[in-house]
C-alpha cells in the first residue's frame, strides 16, 4: 500500500513570495529547518537535522525536479536508518492574490520499519505543523 501526505494551505501572500520562502536558505531555517547546503538546482544535495540540537534525525535530499515558481521535488531519507527514499513535491497555484500550496510526500511506505517516528501519522501531523502554521504564520505576518 502506498503512504502519501498531502497537505494543501492557502497562504495570503503572492506566488513569488511564498516561492522566496520555500527555496531560499535564510528564510527556510526562520520557518522550516535551517539546511546550511541548501540551494535549488537540479541534483543538488542537502543535509539537515530537527532544530534543537538533539541531532537524532539526519535528513538526506536530492533536488530531482524544478520548475520555479511552480514547483520542486526532492528526495527525503534518512542515511543512518535506511536506504530507502521519499519523494517530497511542493506545488504552487496562484489564486487571486494569494496562493494556493500543495504538499505531496509519498513513499512513506519505505520507512513502516523504522518504527512509530516514521509513519504516516507522524509525517502528516509534522507537515500540518509545518505548512499551516510555521510557514503559514512566517509568510503572513511578514507583509
Amino acid at each position: 500500500m502506498h503512504e502519501n501526505v498531502v497537505i494543501k494551505q492557502k497562504i495570503k501572500a503572492p506566488l513569488e513570495k511564498v516561492w522566496t520562502a520555500l527555496t531560499d536558505r535564510d528564510q527556510m531555517k526562520l520557518w522550516y529547518f535551517d539546511i546550511p547546503d541548501f540551494e535549488l538546482a537540479l541534483h543538488n544535495q542537502f543535509n539537515f537535522y530537527e532544530p534543537g540540537g538533539a541531532n537524532k534525525y539526519h535528513h538526506h535530499g536530492e533536488i530531482l525536479e524544478v520548475i520555479p515558481q511552480r514547483k520542486f521535488k526532492h528526495t527525503w531519507s534518512y542515511p543512518e536508518f535506511s536506504k530507502e527514499k521519499s519523494i517530497v513535491k511542493w506545488e504552487l497555484e496562484p489564486e487571486g492574490t494569494d496562493t494556493l500550496l500543495t504538499l505531496t510526500h509519498k513513499g512513506l511506505e519505505n520507512f513502516s520499519h523504522l518504527g512509530k517516528d516514521f509513519q504516516k501519522e507522524s509525517f502528516t501531523n509534522g507537515w500540518n505543523a509545518i505548512i499551516g502554521e510555521s510557514l503559514k504564520d512566517f509568510i503572513e505576518k511578514s507583509k
